[in-house]
C-alpha cells in the first residue's frame, strides 16, 4: 500500500510538471504546488517520521484518522445519533434548553419516542380533575437554619458550581446576567468571585480546597484566610456560602484547571502562576474531622454576617455520611443547607476513572441524604440542593419528590448559552465561546443576547414544573413526594419511587 501511494502521488506531481511545461498559466502552477506538496508530504510519512506506525505504512492516507477522530464527536451528533441514545445529554432533552431559552416551540409531534413499557421507563400520574397552574405555589424556598441570621429566598432552580476559568467571562457573565434577569442564584464555582460575576445577579459563594477568593498561599500550601475571604463574604451579591467537599465529576480528587486555560487574568484571581495546571487539593486544610468541621462552618458562619452556610459532596461512604449528620444533631450546630452532587455530574475536566467510576450517583445520594437528615431530625433545619443532570421539568419534580428543596443545574444553563456538547471544554477549544479562555472563541458568545437565554430557559422550566405539578391535581411543588413517582421494574411491574427507595 505504500509503495502504491507513493507511486500515484509522484506520477500525479511528474503529469502536473508536464502540464506547466506545455501550458504555463497559474492553474496548472497551482496544481503543481499541490501535487509537489503531497509528494514531500508522501515521503516524510512512509521514511522520515518514525513515530506513527500507521502513517509509515499508508503515508498521507493515514492522516485522515486523525481527521475522523477529531470531528468524531460532531460526526456522531449530526449524523449518526437519534434524538434518545445521545450521551451524556441527548438530543431530545438538549433541544428542549435551546427551545425555551429561545422562546421556540417546545412542543413534540406524533407522540412519545419512548418505550414506555421498558425497565426504568418513569413518569408522574395526573389526576381527573387538574388545577389551573398559574395558582401553583412553592417556586421560591427560604434557606437558612436557626443558626443563621440572614436567610435567604431563592428560586428551586439555580445555576450549579461552574468557574471563571473553566467557563469564558462572557459565559459567567451572561449567567450573572441572567440570574438577575430571572431572580434566581449563580454559583461561582471554586474559582473564586471575578469581576464577570458582579453583574448584579444573586450569588453562592462556593469556598473549596484551594480556597481560591477565600485564602492565600503560604510555603506551596493552600490555606484560608479570614480577611481575604470575609471581604468576598460580605458583598451585598452573595446570598450563601458553599463549602466544597467534592464534586460529581471527580470526588475526592480536587478540582483542575489546565494550563491552556489559566490565563494571566485567571491567575490574578487565583493567586497562582499562569499558565500552569493547577489542581486543588483533595481535602481541606481548615478542619479534617467532624468537630473541626463543624466549627468552621461557624466561624465562616460569623464572618460574612449571618449568611446561609452549607456544604457540599457527592455522597461516598455512607457511613462517614451518616456520623456526620449524627454530629451536627449531638452538638447542636449544622449547616443551612446540604448540596448533594451526583456522581453523573458534568466538569470541564474530569480523570476517566473519576468520572465513570468514583462517587454515588445522584438519586442514591439524595435519598440516602433525605432519609438521614429526616433521622435525625434535622430536615427542617437543612434544606437539601441536588445537582445531577436535571435539564426538564420532569427531572426537577422527581429529585423534588425524593427530598431536595432546591436544585442546582450546570450543563442545562451552559445549553442555554449556546452549548452544543462539542465536548471539548477540557482543550479550550469550546467552538461557541462558553468553555474557553480564547479570545477570539469568546467573541463568539455575545452576552446581551445570550443573558436573555438563561433567563428564558430558567422562567420556561419554572413554568413547566408548575403544570406537571398541576397536572397532578396539586396546589402546591412541595406537595409532590416520592409516591408520586413511578418507574416500571424489571418485570414490567409499576411501581412508586417510595418503594424502590421506601423514602
Amino acid at each position: 500500500m505504500r509503495d502504491t501511494i507513493l507511486s500515484v502521488v509522484i506520477v500525479a506531481n511528474v503529469l502536473c510538471g508536464v502540464l506547466v511545461y506545455f501550458i504555463p498559466d497559474m492553474g496548472n502552477y497551482i496544481l503543481l504546488t499541490i501535487a509537489s506538496a503531497f509528494t514531500l508530504l508522501a515521503i516524510y510519512d512512509a521514511f522520515l517520521q518514525k513515530k506513527h506506525s500507521l502513517m509509515r505504512a499508508f503515508p498521507i492516507v493515514a492522516r485522515l484518522r486523525w481527521v475522523f477522530e477529531e470531528e468524531r464527536e460532531k460526526i456522531q451528533q449530526y449524523f449518526i445519533e437519534d434524538d434518545l441514545n445521545g450521551t451524556p445529554i441527548n438530543r431530545e432533552k438538549r433541544s428542549i434548553v435551546y427551545q425555551r431559552s429561545k422562546k421556540e416551540i417546545e412542543t413534540v409531534p406524533f407522540g412519545t419516542q419512548h418505550n414506555v413499557y421498558e425497565k426504568g421507563y418513569e413518569f408522574v400520574k395526573h389526576s381527573l380533575f387538574p388545577k389551573d397552574h398559574h395558582i401553583v405555589k412553592g417556586d421560591r424556598v427560604l434557606i437558612g437554619s436557626d443558626k443563621c441570621i440572614q436567610k435567604y429566598d431563592t428560586s428551586i432552580i439555580n445555576i450549579s458550581a461552574m468557574s471563571f476559568g473553566s467557563l469564558s467571562k462572557n459565559a459567567i457573565m451572561a449567567l450573572n446576567q441572567g440570574a438577575k434577569m430571572g431572580n434566581f442564584a449563580h454559583n461561582t464555582g471554586e474559582g473564586g468571585i471575578s469581576p464577570y460575576h458582579l453583574e448584579g445577579g444573586d450569588l453562592i459563594f462556593q469556598v473549596g480546597t484551594g480556597y481560591f477568593g477565600a485564602g492565600k498561599t503560604v510555603k506551596g500550601k493552600r490555606v484560608f484566610d479570614e480577611e481575604i475571604f470575609r471581604k468576598n463574604a460580605v458583598r451585598p451579591e452573595v446570598k450563601m456560602i458553599e463549602i466544597k467537599f467534592s464534586q460529581g465529576a471527580k470526588p475526592g480528587h480536587g478540582g483542575i484547571l489546565p494550563a491552556k486555560k489559566n490565563t494571566k487574568e485567571i491567575s490574578k484571581i487565583r493567586s497562582v502562576e499562569p499558565y500552569t495546571r493547577v489542581d486543588s487539593p483533595p481535602n481541606h486544610d481548615a478542619f479534617s474531622n467532624f468537630e473541626e468541621m463543624i466549627a468552621f462552618i461557624q466561624r465562616v458562619r460569623d464572618l460574612s454576617d449571618g449568611k446561609p452556610v452549607g456544604v457540599k459532596f457527592c455522597v461516598g461512604d455512607n457511613d462517614e455520611i451518616e456520623e456526620m449528620i449524627k454530629t451536627f444533631a449531638e452538638v447542636k450546630n449544622y449547616p443551612d443547607f446540604i448540596s448533594v452532587d451526583g456522581g453523573e455530574g458534568g466538569t470541564g475536566s474530569a480523570p476517566l476513572e473519576f468520572s465513570n467510576y468514583v462517587g454515588t450517583p445522584l438519586l442514591d445520594g439524595l435519598v440516602f441524604v433525605n432519609k438521614t437528615l429526616k433521622k435525625y431530625k434535622l430536615k427542617e433545619q437543612i434544606k437539601i440542593i441536588a445537582s445531577g443532570k436535571a435539564i426538564d421539568a420532569f427531572d426537577v419534580v422527581k429529585y423534588l419528590a425524593l427530598g431536595a428543596d432546591v436544585i442546582g443545574m450546570a450543563r442545562s444553563f451552559m445549553l442555554s448559552l449556546g452549548c452544543i456538547q462539542a465536548r471539548e471544554c477540557n482543550l479550550d477549544t469550546c467552538p461557541v465561546g462558553v468553555a474557553t479562555q480564547d479570545e477570539d472563541l469568546v467573541e463568539a458568545l455575545v452576552v446581551k443576547y445570550k443573558n436573555v437565554r438563561v433567563k428564558n430557559y430558567h422562567s420556561k422550566t419554572i413554568d413547566a414544573v408548575k403544570e406537571v405539578v398541576a397536572a397532578m391535581g396539586k396546589d402546591k411543588i412541595s406537595d409532590v413526594t416520592s409516591k408520586h413517582v413511578f418507574r416500571r421494574d424489571k418485570a414490567g411491574a409499576i411501581i412508586s419511587l417510595n418503594e424502590i427507595y421506601e423514602n
